[in-house]
């Protein structure tokens, strides 16, 4: 029986099994159906992660995460888990995708979320060339110059101020006429200068050559309107990576809060004893690498103490 098995190869999986290795845990398997690294390996560019001042590809950046945690002890298992049960006796069942099962005294669920695509034309072809999720990560390359920002929630919102202190102007196309965002959001976007809202509105297209995106085209009330950007953030939601945690009767095994991310305490420790919940998986996250580590380094240590625990008591 594994003592901890880790679902989810991205910084918080791997940080976890990291951890949970260094720490004394012996039998710790990481799953994941792909090559590790998670979402961030998809990135142009990493230049916020601290102690690392050379620019490098996500790619690059996480070209040793895995190596160092397999030196400790770490294994990995390219294979996907397709379900988490938890048995009477307090062991837990992962069954695997080639219909295998795994049996661990202990989970950390580190799957992630991907945002959600819009669906217009030239999304996938520009993404990291100007189409972008994260303003936190990607708003820096962009000082200085006029953006695009699409969505009506509290995240596009947020994220349209956040990049209106960087940008010399943010366009939030949204295709309603009201927010669903909170009322202090919308208040604050409305009040800022260099955000122009376009409302009832949606994106059409971008368009662009070798260097990225240099158009968004925007179709408003029946007519188009070409605005001259270099950038585009994209925020109409996340689906969460949580199927795993579904019972056969449809219900999570574990409380979820309303968008489907997993709710934990400041320990990762879900409302199951013995899961635990790491990354942009988990409620509230922030999304960042530096984030997404620190939360896995803290679920292996609240994961060793369980497993201490759970050996003492059988």
């Amino acid at each position: 029986m594994l003592e901890l098995a880790i679902v989810g190869g991205g910084p918080a999986g791997i940080t976890a099994g990291l951890y949970a290795c260094r720490g004394g845990l012996k039998e710790v398997v990481m799953f994941d159906i792909g090559m590790p690294g998670g979402q961030i390996t998809q990135s142009s560019e990493i230049e916020n992660y601290p102690g690392i001042k050379e620019v490098k590809s996500g790619l690059d950046f996480m070209q040793e995460w895995l190596p160092q945690a397999e030196h400790f002890g770490l294994k990995f298992d390219m294979n996907g888990v397709s379900k988490i049960a938890k048995t009477d006796n307090g062991h837990f069942i992962l069954t695997m995708m080639d219909g295998t099962t795994k049996e661990a005294m202990s989970v950390i669920i580190a799957t992630g979320s991907v945002p959600k695509k819009a669906g217009f034309d030239g999304e996938s072809q520009y993404f990291g060339r100007g189409v972008s999720t994260c303003a936190t990560c990607d708003g820096f390359f962009y000082r200085g110059k006029e953006v695009v920002v699409m969505g009506g929630g509290d995240t596009a919102l947020e994220e349209a101020h956040y990049l209106a202190k960087i940008c010399k102007k943010v366009y939030l196309v949204h295709r309603r006429e009201t927010f669903r965002a909170a009322p202090s959001s919308v208040e604050r976007v409305k009040h800022t200068e260099n955000i122009e809202l376009i409302l009832n509105a949606s994106v059409k297209q971008v368009t662009g050559d070798n260097m990225g995106v240099n158009t968004v085209i925007v179709e408003q009330n029946g007519e188009l309107r070409y605005l001259e950007v270099p950038g585009i953030f994209i925020f109409v939601g996340r689906d969460v990576n949580n199927g795993s945690l579904k019972a056969d009767d449809g219900n999570f095994i574990c409380e979820v809060v309303e968008s489907g991310e997993i709710k934990v305490d400041l320990k990762m420790r879900t409302s199951v004893a013995g899961l635990f919940a790491a990354g942009d998986v988990r409620s509230e996250a922030a999304r960042q690498v530096v984030c997404a580590a620190a939360d896995g380094a803290v679920a292996a240590l609240e994961a060793i103490s369980y497993v201490d625990q759970f050996k003492g008591g059988h």
